[in-house]
């Protein structure tokens, strides 16, 4: 049978556009979908414009910072319309680039939605197109909790483009979105206040980072809410928010942000009609060649439910366009020692098991290492933010099988550790390492006393 197109992919987000990019460059002939924005989440209203926030959110301590360097700092003012339209014109650019890469590539756009008629026929706009293989990569959704007066709260999506900046802030959520964006309002001055119904937010990191961090944001003004939940939004004449709380009080805001999740994007493509099965979640099930119970149909990134970050879906991109389209061997992601990083402020940088997943495997066999320090920089500035550097180690290996680290910079530091950690590092390799002085990077190769065994 002759079809339209080798590969049809619908989403041009992250791992949509890599999967075309590669599909086309490899020989195949390629469409892909989008009836929003290029980029996706990442680009539009996630990791971009959020560390773009982030940066802005920090300048207030900078220039508190600077006094005791001798700089003369004069009264500084928050201008959120410039921020807000100086992210929104990065954003457009960026869109405008991956608009270039899938021309430049051959691949042709279709912006429309895309909905698939049966496992080789797609209606996309008004057209009606066939293709050989079909790539779902429509990604994630923030999830909105189902509570009276929920239409009066936005999402992550809606906080990139407020039209003013609210003076009090309430939000909802214990994941990485939430903590995130409770330290961009506090740090643009907003009063914030995080509201999480668990023990403590950031379920799934290591328990030495939750708590650390919880102290640190909270020395940063934002007052932490736990084990509560809004039960109802009221929104007050003034235009004010009323939220009713499961501790009986009540609280006042001028914006909530609910994050409090995302869910696939499977809804309105066709799926059922194709015969693409679902899990409970709403995800596309795959194999481990990110294939669906449909043998031609494929799926990548957030819609799959697996990993939701941006380096995976381009990772599982690459893949899954080398298996397709060339004769290399079958390519699979390594899903173990993915580095990720919270730009929470300070910033968590994270890669390989927590203490909590190493003692299940290898309980009475772990040397953890732990240290906490004053930055260098906070030594004259006086600013009371620490840094808390975590090592857990394999006694009877000495393979290191977890780094975590809290405090500046984290994210570029715990990048290159990763590097070491895919390659199997021993503690030994660690300590004979030379250490870049002075540093916060080089505590890592100086870690010599356990702190305690587990």
């Amino acid at each position: 049978m002759d079809f339209d197109y080798d590969l049809f992919v619908l989403g041009a987000g992250s791992g949509g556009v890599r999967a075309s990019r590669m599909s086309a460059s490899y020989g195949a002939k390629v469409a892909v979908a989008e009836s929003m924005f290029l980029g996706g989440t990442c680009v539009n209203v996630g990791c971009v414009p959020k560390k773009l926030f982030v940066y802005g959110s920090h300048f207030h301590e900078d220039f508190q910072d600077a006094k005791n360097y001798g700089w003369d700092v004069p009264p500084s003012t928050f201008d959120w319309p410039t921020l807000r339209d100086n992210k929104t014109k990065e954003i457009s650019r960026l869109n405008e680039i991956y608009n270039s890469l899938l021309d430049d590539a051959g691949v042709t756009l279709y912006n429309h939605h895309a909905r698939l008629l049966d496992p080789h026929t797609i209606q996309v706009g008004d057209e009606t197109v066939t293709a050989r293989y079909i790539l779902v990569a429509t990604g994630g959704w923030p999830v909105m909790p189902d509570i009276p007066g929920i239409e009066h709260a936005i999402s992550s999506n809606e906080a990139f483009y407020l039209p003013e900046f609210p003076e009090a802030v309430t939000v909802v959520g214990g994941g990485y979105i939430a903590v995130e964006f409770a330290g961009i309002f506090a740090g643009l001055g907003a009063k914030t206040t995080l509201i999480y119904r668990g023990e403590m937010f950031l379920r799934g990191f290591d328990d030495s980072i939750r708590r650390f961090v919880k102290d640190e944001i909270e020395k940063k003004g934002v007052e932490l809410l736990f084990e509560t939940e809004v039960t109802a939004i009221h929104k007050q004449a003034d235009g004010s928010l009323q939220l009713d709380l499961t501790s009986g009080t009540t609280l006042a805001a001028d914006t909530l942000l609910c994050a409090t999740g995302r869910s696939p994007k499977t809804q309105g493509i066709g799926l059922e009609e194709a015969g693409v099965a679902l899990g409970d979640n709403g995800q596309i099930l795959i194999n481990d060649d990110y294939q669906t119970n449909v043998d031609n149909i494929y799926a990548i990134g957030d819609v799959t439910d697996k990993i939701q970050l941006t380096p995976v879906a381009i990772e599982e991109a690459m893949c899954l366009s080398s298996n397709l389209f060339t004769d290399a061997p079958t390519r699979r992601m390594d899903y173990q020692n993915i580095a990720t990083a919270v730009f929470c402020q300070p910033n968590i940088g994270t890669v390989g098991l927590t203490e909590a997943e190493a003692a299940a495997d290898h309980a009475g066999d772990l040397d953890i290492y732990e240290s906490q320090f004053k930055p260098m920089k906070h030594t004259i500035s006086g600013r009371d933010e620490r840094t808390l550097l975590k090592m857990i180690v394999r006694r009877s290996t000495d393979r290191v099988l977890g780094i975590h680290m809290v405090g500046p910079d984290s994210g570029e530091i715990v990048q290159g550790l990763a590097v070491a950690m895919m390659a199997g590092a021993t503690k030994a390799q660690f300590d004979a390492t030379v250490g870049i002085h002075p540093t916060a990077a080089e505590e890592f190769v100086t870690l010599r006393s356990v702190s305690r065994q587990a």
